[in-house]
């Protein structure tokens, strides 16, 4: 699992260009994105497509030549596999088969904004890219807004301007947001404003709706210690993301609800989650 650069191609570590150079194949979200990487470095290697609609079938060729004791390279477009990209179902599986999976760490958009946003330190949620269509984004955006963390998201050109306003909405206009946009590239850009501000700013200008976007919402203020969080609430955002007992676990703490209940309800949650996926 190697790490890419976002944008700038000099951003690759040592271990990175050993990794891809020695690999029997690479396993690329885009094998033109990576050829251009691979040019650019002056390195040769077989590239196969594994991307989010072929990643399964992609999954069994790689065990498939890893059990032929080849060594094969996986790697995004952009950042590091498997966080907001393909990668986790071939981990997987490669898992599963009793193969090695080694982590070559490196560029991470998230990260790489958090580190010159300016966010005050502390706990940071990542949700990486929120649902597409208004509805379910909002419906995300009310869940995670009842969470004490910093909010790291994705999003793309064409639907940040909806995205920040859904955001507003949802988690108050005087709420702080930090956008990011080209990290690493000729053209990156970081604005610092309110959210009731943040549609305005970026309808202002249009090259301002370019590239690919990091947006960095402040936790909230507490305004009132003695508001509880809805515990259910916070149940159901949490098992979307972490197993059953370690989303119970944190619940509780961030709720005080009783672990009984929560428990019981997770199960219940976790119940309704499992019947409807195909």
């Amino acid at each position: 699992m190697v790490a890419t650069p976002i944008g700038n191609l000099e951003d690759i570590s040592l271990r990175a260009l050993d990794s891809l150079a020695r690999a029997d194949a690479i396993a690329a979200e885009d094998t033109r994105v990576t050829a251009r990487l691979l040019a650019h470095h002056r390195l040769k290697a077989k590239l196969v497509a594994v991307h989010e609609h072929n990643e399964r079938r992609a999954a069994d060729w790689i065990v498939e030549e890893l059990a032929r004791g080849r060594n094969i390279a996986l790697v995004t477009d952009a950042g590091t596999p498997a966080v907001s990209d393909p990668g986790a179902t071939v981990v997987a599986k490669v898992r599963a088969a009793g193969f090695k999976v080694v982590p070559v760490p490196g560029p991470n958009a998230a990260v790489t904004a958090l580190s010159a946003a300016g966010i005050a330190d502390g706990p940071f949620l990542f949700a990486g890219f929120l649902p597409a269509k208004p509805g379910a984004r909002r419906k995300a955006l009310e869940a995670l807004g009842v969470l004490p963390y910093t909010l790291v998201l994705y999003e793309a050109p064409h639907r940040v301007v909806e995205c920040v306003q859904d955001m507003a909405t949802t988690l108050g206009t005087e709420r702080i947001i930090v956008i990011a946009r080209e990290l690493t590239k000729m053209f990156e850009q970081f604005h610092r404003c309110r959210l009731g501000e943040a549609a305005a700013w970026l309808e202002a200008d249009p090259d301002r709706r370019r590239g690919e976007f990091v947006l960095i919402a402040e936790r909230a203020a507490v305004r009132d210690q003695g508001v509880k969080l809805d515990w259910e609430r916070v149940l159901t955002t949490l098992l979307a993301e972490l197993p059953l007992a370690h989303s119970v676990k944190l619940a509780c703490k961030l709720t005080g609800a009783k672990k009984k209940a929560v428990y019981a309800r997770a199960l219940e949650l976790a119940h309704e989650m499992n019947t409807r996926r195909p």
